[in-house]
């Protein structure tokens, strides 16, 4: 993605559109317009091909996880419209009419409207939204307004991609069946709460980077350094188990390849887990220490993990980075 969006300088477009509060400098999860002193846009978009059988299940995975940028700017969604590309010769449009059917349900359940969209025939299933919404600009969340001493939490368990491999390598038990399904669809509409505590400086949610790659991007963007504790990381069940028996997704390498410079020693077991890529992650909180019990409190509330995973730190010469140590 760095070398697509190579010369592509945003500072340009920041001076030519002085409007433009949030481009792609920091790969934040999505671009933010003001429009007066207090309000301001946000529009994002996210697509991709089917990670499970169940046309249903796949139109609401993936409207869910497009939603989820917004909600990770502390923003509230207004409309959506559709992106589907379908091959038309292969597959009937019954089961594309479920695939838009999961996503404006999703929609729907969320107070918004999917509103319409784009289609195109092609040689491979593919859906996704793009979603505009909204929200104050006091309350704007953008991944690297994080500082020292911030604590993060993390909403949602790690090891989609693990079990989603499992499944489609026949491996998946049977007691952990639509479990990843369950963790895709829940909604991160938290984060618009989230965004009206005060001490709750940064957010972004965790997906196809893995945890690894997109607290890298946090670090990155606030010019800090993480320390993770592996051992409060929430996880899915039987994760030991299925990296045991291969089940670890293609992009894994992927995502360690691309940040492993500023990673430290890691077991092949952590690298799975760290740089599992996620469809439909949870949010990545950075909170002040003194505001952290009122976010526990609110995601406790929502039935979504508590636990500190990890603490950021000023950085040093060698630049931000992920270390490892118990907290």
């Amino acid at each position: 993605m760095s070398r697509i969006l190579a010369g592509t300088d945003n500072d340009s477009l920041t001076s030519a559109f002085p409007s433009l509060l949030v481009g792609h400098e920091t790969r934040d999860d999505a671009a933010a317009v003001v429009l007066d002193g207090d309000q301001v846009i946000l529009s994002t978009t996210d697509f991709f091909m089917p990670i499970v059988d169940d046309p249903y299940d796949f139109g609401r995975i993936a409207a869910t996880n497009a939603i989820s940028d917004i909600y990770a700017m502390g923003g509230t969604p207004l409309v959506a419209v559709a992106i589907l590309g379908w091959p038309v010769a292969a597959l009937s449009p019954e089961i594309a009419n479920l695939v838009v059917k999961g996503g404006r349900d999703v929609c729907r359940q969320l107070g918004f409207p999917l509103a319409g969209g784009h289609s195109i025939d092609a040689p491979e299933p593919l859906f996704g939204l793009a979603v505009t919404g909204a929200v104050k600009r006091a309350h704007l969340k953008r991944n690297g307004n994080a500082k020292p001493g911030d604590q993060l939490l993390l909403t949602k368990p790690l090891g989609v991609g693990i079990l989603t491999t499992a499944e489609k390598q026949g491996k998946l038990h049977r007691d952990h069946f639509g479990l990843a399904t369950e963790v895709m669809c829940q909604a991160n509409d938290i984060g618009a709460a989230l965004a009206k505590i005060e001490g709750v400086h940064a957010l972004t949610d965790v997906t196809g980077f893995g945890l690894a790659g997109h607290l890298l991007e946090m670090c990155e963007a606030a010019d800090l350094t993480a320390t993770l504790d592996t051992a409060t990381l929430p996880e899915l069940p039987a994760l030991d188990s299925y990296i045991e028996m291969g089940c670890v997704p293609g992009g894994t390498q992927r995502n360690f390849d691309a940040s492993h410079e500023r990673l430290p020693s890691l077991t092949s077991r952590q690298q799975a887990v760290l740089c599992d890529p996620q469809t439909s992650g949870g949010l990545l909180v950075a909170v002040s220490p003194d505001a952290c019990e009122s976010v526990q409190h609110l995601l406790l509330e929502q039935h979504l993990a508590t636990n500190i995973v990890g603490v950021l730190q000023s950085t040093d010469q060698r630049g931000p980075r992920i270390t490892l140590a118990a907290l």
